[in-house]
């Protein structure tokens, strides 16, 4: 069996990994450098705080992987597990946070609804007296989305995938009855037995050479690196202000990432030219909306970085993970959950194509159908 992965990026890589581990020949075809797209502009959050369960079903799954990701593959991913904190300032954000807590208990997610004086001592410099509560998930974590795209790719390497870049594919070839026989590439064709799309912001224009109209949008998030007046210790929480749209978490020696999303507007990009420039405007405004929810960021904070990428996004902000034509499996549309789902996703994957269907999870809910009269998803922890 021949399988050509369209994309290099984390969901490429590991779906390489695990279709190689099961014998099947893997050919991954990247038209840049491997994580280019999305996975290196992640800011690298692991949760299965979700008030979906399949988007904590899939999330579970992949922190068994990224837990004995070191021992496996002898690689270090830097993960750490200071929790996720949710925070709640007004009364409708707070119930509900209580019914996700209580949808997390049934789904054997470890996570509480906390007082605000509670929030205060997991994370020390909060402003207590502008918060309601919150949802507090103490297992869940952020590693270095490249260290897990480096140990994914030398693993399926090893394993027999053969991994391509600079390798541009034009078009999937169909024979008469509509089945995958391969793909056209900027280095001549490449024939396979199925096609998987892992293309990330390009998931679109991949799915349009099958024919296929799939709803994901490539759109714009910025992240900065803060060096905050008082240091943020490592063992604070990724925390995130819901009502205010910030979040932040710690970074190194005391630096965190930050960001955040205040604009009603958010059009569709381009991913071949989109704007990487970050504006200062929105940087001082993340800077400014964080310094209302704790007290780490005074006057003196210094911003020292900055960063754009994209987002592939679906209206309900789940992915498509399914054989949407026979040979063609869609991998897209994770809405900024790619890297923590990516373990995970890359089973399911390895399922739909050697054994025909998912065993591992029930996917049933992601196919595109639910945006065709079906049933879209719901998700109440997007973090822009």
């Amino acid at each position: 069996m021949q399988v050509a992965i369209v994309g290099g990026g984390i969901v490429g890589l590991a779906s390489a990994y695990y279709l190689s581990q099961r014998g099947v020949a893997v050919t991954v075809l990247e038209k840049n450098s491997l994580g280019s797209g999305s996975t290196d502009r992640a800011n690298g959050g692991i949760r299965a705080h979700f008030s979906s369960p399949v988007s904590s079903k899939l999330s579970q799954r992949s922190i068994e992987f990224w837990e004995s990701f070191e021992t496996e593959f002898d690689a270090d991913l830097e993960y750490r597990r200071p929790g996720y904190l949710f925070m709640a300032r007004t009364e409708e954000t707070a119930e509900r946070f209580r019914e996700n807590v209580h949808k997390q208990a049934e789904l054997g997610v470890e996570s509480e609804f906390v007082s605000p004086e509670r929030a205060g001592e997991i994370c020390p410099e909060l402003y207590t007296d502008r918060f309601l509560g919150g949802a507090y998930s103490p297992n869940d974590g952020v590693a270095d989305p490249h260290l897990g795209l480096q140990g994914f790719s030398i693993a399926a390497n090893e394993a027999g995938a053969e991994i391509r870049t600079g390798v541009t594919v034009t078009d999937v070839t169909l024979d008469g009855n509509g089945a995958v026989t391969g793909v056209e590439t900027s280095e001549g064709p490449v024939e396979a037995d199925f096609v998987v799309n892992a293309a990330g912001p390009w998931a679109a224009q991949v799915a349009e050479m099958a024919g296929l109209d799939v709803p994901v949008t490539p759109k714009r998030r910025k992240l900065i690196i803060v060096d905050p007046e008082t240091p943020v210790p490592p063992d604070t929480p990724f925390t995130i202000d819901a009502d205010r749209g910030v979040h932040f978490r710690p970074e190194r020696k005391g630096n965190v990432v930050a960001g955040g999303h205040f604009s009603d507007v958010d059009p569709a990009q381009d991913p071949d030219s989109f704007d990487e420039r970050v504006p200062l405007e929105w940087s001082a405004q993340v800077v400014e909306a964080a310094a209302d929810t704790a007290e780490y960021f005074g006057p003196n904070s210094e911003i020292r970085r900055s960063w754009a990428g994209l987002y592939a996004v679906t209206p309900d902000h789940h992915p498509i993970i399914e054989e949407t034509l026979p040979g063609f499996v869609n991998a897209i549309g994770f809405s900024g959950h790619g890297f923590m789902q990516s373990p995970a996703t890359g089973q399911l994957v390895a399922e739909l194509v050697v054994d025909g269907e998912a065993t591992s999870i029930d996917i049933s809910s992601l196919t595109a159908e639910r945006f065709n009269g079906g049933s879209p998803l719901s998700e109440g922890t997007v973090i822009d």
